[in-house]
């Protein structure tokens, strides 16, 4: 989440946006995003040229010879406002919508109907100006699109929350994905979880980028993304192209439906589906209710994730705390499943705070391997209490932190065997959890300990009683006295 300067920043260019005729929010969060992608475009060029230079090596850039004056630190200089409105409308924006011109790229076909909206010379202007002093690094650019977000829940229109850089980035750590992974994301937003697994790839798998074969799996065939908003879906192929996956998998689907016929095709799924849906049977795969008939879509992504997953996948997904106790049919079938049918890893709970301040909903992640034959031995548990941030609505940055001890535990869980149920991580034998209606619930199993506290002889607390009340009538006595004399 975003915050200070930056935020001032960003409230400033938006209040610009509305006083100059936009306000629509989700208009000026796409308005918005344009033009920060432009910006951004030639930045990732001008890095690359430096690179190129440095190396001694030639660089074919995203922009041609004669194309240079559409890039941001170019136009963005022209004295006439007049001028650059009239390159960005016949040239800057055609150019971006025509990045990838053979029409195939989840980036083309997303931005084929992107408008330019901004209506006047004065306002481009201002926009520019103020987005040109907007300095976004690393997890700022993703705060950014979670900020303007959260403006949409503010206006009461199409309210979503994001997941939190921070614990996507969890995620992707305990799960570690590898250069042979096809990553699914069925509920994909602006395409974060994809991000963060690219971008951890980037810094641990290096050499991949030395193989062809890999390469262009890298590029073409890794990354999946649904989403069922053409905005999010906008975003995330030009969040994905930003940085240098060239052609993602991004489509627009109802994942749920029986419009997804995906089966065993992925083998890493990130993803925090939607919590509060519920839909009517008609508009659901019929596979999925067969597992668990229901209407809550938190219970049937869970049935999803298996159907689509390879034998031997992996899963990273949250899930709000209903999921781990909920007593009805459907909420115990897909419990059961995971842990009879397949192998359920761990369940990370999280405070409630976690999701301020756009949800103060509690969730947990659930980690999990599709095999088909059970293996499920035990579950481990783990309570987080802090994120690095408050739990209140402002998320202000704090020392307490249980990210990097969850990381470094669940990397060695071999050393969790003899942790006792009264710490903050355990192991629970699946007889136990079965016994149990398959309960998830940490509080189910965690144990408190409770340390004795020993009272002193009631005589001697009625003795110190009596003195305590000897010495206060002694000072009363005393400060009457003192009163009187200054009366005097």
């Amino acid at each position: 989440m975003i915050t200070g300067e930056l935020k001032n920043k960003v409230d400033k260019i938006w209040e610009i946006f509305w006083t100059g005729g936009i306000t629509n929010p989700l208009e000026v969060i796409e308005q918005f995003n344009y033009l920060l992608f432009i910006k951004q475009l030639d930045e990732v060029e001008t890095r690359k040229e430096r690179d190129a230079n440095i190396l001694g090596i030639p660089y074919e850039g995203i922009f041609p010879a004669d194309c240079q004056q559409y890039r941001w630190s170019k136009f963005k200089n022209l004295g006439d406002a007049n001028e650059i409105y009239d390159l960005m409308m016949n040239g800057v924006f055609p150019f971006i919508k025509n990045l990838h011109p053979d029409g195939e790229s989840a980036y083309s076909k997303y931005m084929g109907d992107a408008i330019f909206k901004i209506p006047t010379p004065a306002l481009l202007t201002k926009v520019i100006d103020g987005i040109d002093g907007l300095n976004l690094e690393g997890d700022s650019k993703g705060d950014l699109y979670e900020y303007l977000l959260s403006k949409l829940e503010s206006a009461g229109k199409n309210g979503q929350f994001r997941t939190p850089r921070h614990i996507i980035q969890m995620m992707v750590e305990l799960v570690k994905p590898v250069p042979s992974d096809i990553i699914c994301d069925p509920a994909m937003g602006s395409a974060g979880f994809l991000m963060a697994a690219q971008q951890y790839l980037r810094k641990n798998h290096q050499d991949l980028f030395l193989n062809a074969e890999q390469r262009e799996h890298f590029n073409h065939e890794m990354f999946y993304g649904f989403d069922m908003d053409r905005t999010m879906l906008r975003i995330g192929a030009m969040n994905m192209l930003l940085h240098g996956v060239d052609d993602p998998n991004i489509e627009y689907k109802d994942s749920l439906s029986e419009m997804n016929t995906d089966k065993e095709k992925y083998s890493l799924i990130l993803a925090n589906p939607p919590f509060k849906g519920s839909l009517d049977y008609d508009g659901v795969s019929a596979d999925l209710l067969k597992v668990a008939k229901t209407k809550k879509t938190e219970l049937l992504f869970l049935v999803l994730f298996l159907r689509i997953m390879k034998i031997g996948g992996r899963a990273a997904v949250i899930v709000p705390d209903g999921v781990l106790f909920g007593s009805s049919r459907a909420h115990k079938a897909i419990r059961k499943e995971l842990i009879e049918n397949h192998k359920l890893d761990a369940v990370i709970s999280m405070p409630s705070g976690v999701f301020k301040p756009y949800a103060g909903v509690s969730t947990a992640i659930l980690l999990f391997t599709k095999t088909g034959a059970g293996g499920t031995d035990k579950v481990w548990f783990y309570d987080m209490k802090a994120d690095g941030r408050t739990l209140d609505d402002k998320r202000q940055e704090i020392e307490e932190n249980d990210i990097p001890d969850i990381i470094e535990r669940y990397q060695n869980l071999e050393k969790e065997e003899e942790r006792k149920r009264t710490e903050q991580s355990f192991f629970v034998p699946k007889e136990e959890i079965a016994e149990n209606d398959y309960d998830l619930s940490i509080n189910k199993y965690k144990e408190i300990e409770y340390i004795p506290v020993e009272y002193p002889p009631t005589e001697e607390i009625l003795k110190d009683m009596e003195e305590l009340e000897v010495e206060i009538h002694k000072n009363l006595v005393e400060l009457r006295k003192m009163l009187e004399e200054n009366d005097d």
